[in-house]
């Protein structure tokens, strides 16, 4: 093998490794993927739906975090509504955080299929723990939420959803 053709391999040997190095940093400390699992967010995810996080991040009220359940191995995705300090009130399904009525759209979907008469959202009223956070499923009646497991510590949060991953036959290329 000629000198030339050896350096030429060691090139793209060492892109490689660094291509691959980049590559672990960035899904380690950066961003990574996920697959929802479970009816908990819908319509806004579905199951098997493919969504990326960002670890670095900061929490508004409203975005959508992946935490690490407080009961369970696994990871669950939910919508925060409340904020550390806030006081969350859900009457007659109308959200008021601190006092202020916000309206959610993301879950009228679901209002439109229940009975008349009947509520998307039990009663309930909290205050929110400095370093938490409250979390609700945009499908309030299948979601297991900060209702039944609190406010979700700070700490296990593993990051924000940035974007859905859509599969490639969902725009038109085949598999």
């Amino acid at each position: 093998m000629s000198e030339g053709t050896k350096k030429e391999i060691l090139s793209w040997m060492k892109s490689a490794a660094i291509a691959l190095v980049l590559a672990i940093l960035i899904r380690q400390f950066l961003y990574t993927p996920v697959t929802v699992s479970g009816q908990s967010m819908e319509p806004t995810f579905e199951n098997d739906n493919r969504v990326v996080i960002t670890k670095i991040h900061s929490i508004n009220r409203f975005d959508m975090i992946v935490f690490h359940s407080p009961i369970s191995d696994e990871n669950f995705i939910k919508r925060v509504i409340g904020l550390p300090g806030d006081i969350v009130v859900m009457k007659d399904d109308h959200l008021y955080v601190n006092g202020i009525e916000y309206e959610e759209k993301y879950v009228q979907a679901n209002k439109d299929k229940l009975y008349e008469g009947h509520r998307l959202t039990e009663n309930f009223e909290v205050r929110v723990p400095t370093g938490h956070y409250f979390v609700l499923g945009d499908n309030r009646q299948y979601s297991m939420d900060s209702r039944m497991l609190g406010p979700i510590e700070e700490q296990a949060i593993i990051g924000k959803v940035s974007f859905r991953i859509y599969p490639l036959s969902s725009i038109g290329i085949p598999r």
